[in-house]
């Protein structure tokens, strides 16, 4: 019978709606102003109680099109903050949510922390209401709130959850940073190459064609590959938005090819270092919150695999798990692996044997994430001189195929 009532109060978390009000307080004052709620009668009855007598309510229009904002791994690392930052504060949990949640500015984040608000009033542990949003709350996160809940510290938790999401998503966003230049050039030159291939050559194709003579090999290449790119644009656009959308398809849905992918890009000179450099801080940080939580050791190593990011981590982590949970050491197991530095597995086995394990990772994790940082910033420099090579191959070459029969032109005359 309890399971069966369980189920049936799933449903109680009813959807809100904004309404937009108008009315006068107890000196007769007009006022007008929005509220959330599930119902216009909620909405009277929650005016009536702040001594307020509603005269028009109605439910706000909804836009023509969705401009709910998506949900980013930034959102949820202001809300542990904000979160951490209100209970740290003596604010109730769930007065918390409501005042977190009806202050944010993305109304799909507004849904997400009011229907979390809503399965804790309905008497839902915390950890279980984040379990039912998967995309937004991953297993570390639960496991860590679970920790927190069961062992009566979920502020200072929380604040750790905080903590590691926003050292997380600060070298995410460094990434991000230190390549997004250089591509946004590289996508430039590259639809400035086709636009001239469509519209330009064809115009110095038919100049070269009425001033006779046999066009140099290069400038016939060029010429060719103009003509097709005229002819066939549509099919070379098909072609590419196919292989885009195989790929990620591919990818996402293929356990081989995410493999083969992240092997890869570990090799790839400096870009892979920073790759091995960031995964290595990140599985650091994990673990060294987690435990620091007081979750088991094999527990926290499940949950610290899928926050590596990179599958050939994610693999080594797994199969650590096993190993520890037969007995083996945490260093021995690092070790096998071959992933790890030797300056890592002596910090673990440092850890280990002093009873500060959390301790020594979190020193991993700060000398990792310096390291990153150092690493993006040289990256940037050194990817200067490769965008010059590619502009000047991609857009030098296509002028230098033109004026190569004037040139000819001009050593004959």
């Amino acid at each position: 019978m309890a399971t069966a009532t369980a189920v049936k109060k799933a449903p109680k978390a009813e959807k809100a709606y904004v309404y937009t009000w108008e009315g006068a307080d107890k000196k007769g004052k007009r006022i007008k102003g929005e509220s959330r709620a599930a119902s216009l009668a909620l909405v009277r009855a929650d005016l009536r109680r702040q001594g307020i007598n509603p005269l028009k309510v109605k439910k706000k229009a909804t836009a023509l099109f969705n401009t709910k904002k998506k949900i980013t791994p930034g959102d949820i690392a202001v809300f542990s903050r904000q979160l951490a930052t209100m209970m740290e504060s003596g604010v109730p949990l769930v007065q918390a949510f409501d005042i977190v949640g009806r202050g944010h500015n993305n109304p799909a984040m507004q849904d997400l922390i009011l229907a979390i608000k809503g399965d804790v009033e309905g008497g839902t542990a915390l950890a279980e209401a984040l379990a039912k949003h998967p995309l937004y709350f991953d297993d570390l996160f639960c496991n860590l709130v679970r920790a927190g809940e069961a062992a009566g510290v979920l502020e200072d938790l929380l604040d750790k959850i905080a903590s590691y999401k926003e050292k997380t998503e600060s070298i995410k966003g460094k990434i991000k940073k230190a390549l997004f230049y250089p591509a946004a050039v590289i996508i430039v030159a590259i639809l400035v190459t086709v636009l001239i291939m469509l519209f330009v050559i064809p115009q110095f194709e038919s100049l070269f064609s009425s001033f006779g003579g046999d066009l140099p090999a290069f400038t016939k290449m060029v010429v060719a590959m103009s003509k097709w790119m005229t002819s066939y644009w549509w099919l070379l656009l098909i072609g590419v938005m196919g292989a885009i959308y195989t790929f990620s398809f591919s990818y996402k849905r293929s356990r081989k090819m995410r493999q083969r992918i992240d092997k890869i890009v570990l090799q790839i000179p400096i870009i892979g270092a920073i790759i091995h450099k960031a995964t290595i801080a990140r599985f650091s940080r994990t673990l060294a919150t987690m435990f620091a939580a007081g979750v088991p050791l094999v527990e926290a190593l499940e949950s610290v695999a899928g926050a590596t990011g990179n599958i050939v981590y994610s693999d080594a982590v797994l199969r650590m798990r096993e190993d520890v949970a037969t007995g083996q050491s945490l260093q021995l197991t690092m070790k096998q692996q071959q992933l790890f530095p030797h300056m890592v597995v002596q910090m673990v086995a440092i850890g280990e044997e002093s009873g500060s394990l959390d301790h020594m990772l979190s020193k991993v994790a700060d000398f990792y994430e310096e390291e990153v940082d150092n690493a993006v910033d040289a990256l940037s420099s050194l990817m200067e001189p490769f965008i010059m090579v590619i502009i000047g191959t991609l857009v030098g070459g296509l002028v230098v195929a033109m004026y190569l029969p004037i040139f000819k032109m001009a050593s004959v005359v």
